[in-house]
């Protein structure tokens, strides 16, 4: 499972089209909130899937592009399912793996992986590609070149105290020039698309998904980015939720430039987690064992600082070189998951001591969906075309500054590129910007959230945040590093999920999970 930070992510996704006629189960007929009749009045046509786990099976259904004009344009939206491996299955477990710009539709390949065998053999495991990701309607808003411009410019920040926020005038219109063109070309490809991007939007899709699929109540599993969809779901129709977990999660009362700053503190925690694992082994390139972890971590600015200025050749065939933004993305997968520690070590080891930036550079492809090396996936565009719709962005140059200081003060290596790369937020069309607000979801039945204590992308306060927002909302803890905390190794974690996706138990403790924190 994972999440996105600011400039990019996804998976590309495949469909085949639904007919007409008859709804599967579910009431939700243009009431509270859900969709208008004909909508629901939908079947999935399910088929054999060209991709995919053996048994798959793939559809596409039509929602509103937007839901207070019904009898306007209509987008579709891809849908992938692997039936329950037992005889008699509880319903249908819907998971998205988070973003914004994840396919759900390919997270459901992971199944195996990502949920147990006893939720396997009792639900069928759905996933979707939210509205404009991948084989649902797509927003495209850039080409891969411009892409590639855009995760590769270096704006010229610094390192000292008193400089983390400052640009040179050639940096400073660089990324004003790049943030404003980024929204014009969304602007220019998908003007309504892009005003309908919204969390709440896609927390109708799946409502309307929930009621095709045939469940009267949800059952979901969404992590990190995932964890706002079911939030928003349990907000709209909280009469619908069965079970929800909430994995990693975001915390809805924040704006941009917040999250920018509270990422920056959990991007610190799990590089100084990282740096500390690569001191204690063999081969370190940053450092030797015996040095401190502060140590290693200057070590790395200084090699990011040398490629600012002098980049690294690569072996792929575009041409591009590392400068210090790609290597800073290549350092980054090092903090999704500590199973990538060793890929990233190695990266650095070929780019510090032989001058290769090849591994880092393919690190920060694979992170950011370039998968085939050839062009992105339209991650990019969804990332930030959810980022800036769901919560208001400030107008001004200023607060962004102000905030690359602030995100810089808690994480110097990734701080100001964080708080800087929301930039294009001070560009969205006003009207598509919803309003802030905490989500309490009153009157639902009780929805976990999962926190893990060092995560990177999601700090653990957030967790801790959502679970205290939510009327009925509990936290589970799991103490350990890495992104989210289902599947990831911890035995006393995967049973107290795995009982309240199939028993609805909800810990007699509040939902700390004693044994992880024992260690």
């Amino acid at each position: 499972m994972g999440a996105r930070v600011r400039v990019g992510a996804t998976l590309l996704a495949g469909a085949v089209l639904l007919s007409g006629c008859g709804l599967g189960g579910g009431d939700t007929a243009g009431e509270d909130g859900g969709a208008p009749v004909e909508f629901t009045e939908q079947e999935l046509a399910w088929e054999e899937c060209e991709s995919g786990l053996p048994g798959s099976e793939c559809a596409v259904f039509e929602v509103p592009m937007d839901y207070d004009a019904p009898d306007g344009e209509r987008i579709e939206i891809a849908v992938k399912r692997v039936p329950a491996t037992g005889d008699e299955a509880l319903g249908s477990l819907v998971v998205n793996p988070g973003g914004p710009g994840g396919s759900g539709y390919d997270f459901v390949d992971h199944s195996p992986y990502t949920v147990s065998e006893a939720v396997r053999a009792n639900f069928d495991v759905v996933g979707f590609d939210p509205r404009g990701v991948g084989r649902s309607t797509p927003l495209t808003c850039l080409d891969t070149e411009e892409i590639d411009d855009l995760l590769g410019t270096d704006y010229g920040t610094g390192r000292g105290a008193d400089d983390l926020a400052d640009l040179s005038p050639e940096g400073l219109e660089q990324i004003e020039d790049t943030s404003r063109s980024f929204v014009e070309a969304c602007e220019e490809n998908a003007p309504d698309l892009m005003r309908n991007m919204g969390t709440a939007d896609v927390a109708r899709d799946m409502d309307l998904l929930r009621a095709l699929l045939g469940d009267d109540r949800l059952t979901y599993l969404g992590a990190s980015y995932g964890t706002h969809i079911g939030a928003q779901y349990a907000e709209q129709f909280p009469d619908r939720v069965r079970a929800l977990v909430l994995d990693g999660a975001v915390d809805p009362s924040q704006d941009q430039l917040s999250v920018s700053v509270q990422q920056a503190t959990g991007f610190e925690t799990a590089l100084r987690a990282f740096v500390e694992d690569c001191l204690g082994t063999a081969e370190c390139p940053i450092g030797e064992r015996g040095d401190t972890v502060e140590e290693g971590i200057a070590n790395l600015e200084a090699f990011l600082d040398e490629v600012a200025v002098e980049p690294l050749d690569t072996a792929t065939d575009d041409g591009r070189e590392l400068n210090k933004a790609r290597a800073e993305l290549g350092v980054l997968a090092a903090l999704y998951t500590e199973s990538w520690w060793p890929r990233v070590r190695e990266a650095l080891t070929d780019a510090m001591e032989g001058g290769d930036g090849t591994g880092l550079l393919l690190l920060g492809d694979d992170l950011y969906g370039r998968g085939d090396r050839a062009e992105y996936e339209n991650s990019t565009a969804a990332l930030m075309a959810v980022n800036c719709s769901d919560s208001p962005a400030p107008r001004e140059l200023e607060a962004y500054a102000e905030a690359a200081a602030l995100a810089g003060e808690e994480s110097p290596v990734f701080g100001p590129t964080l708080a800087w790369g929301a930039l294009p937020c001070a560009f969205w069309p006003e009207e598509a910007v919803a309003p802030q607000a905490e989500l309490n979801a009153a009157g639902a039945d009780p929805i976990m959230v999962l926190g893990t204590t060092r995560d990177s992308a999601t700090p653990y306060a957030w967790s801790e945040a959502l679970a205290d927002q939510l009327e009925s909302g509990f936290l589970v803890t799991r103490d350990g590093d890495g992104h989210t905390g289902y599947r990831m190794g911890d035995d006393c974690v995967d049973e107290i999920v795995d009982g309240y996706l199939l028993e609805l138990s909800v810990p007699e403790d509040g939902g700390v999970c004693a044994a992880a924190l024992a260690g």
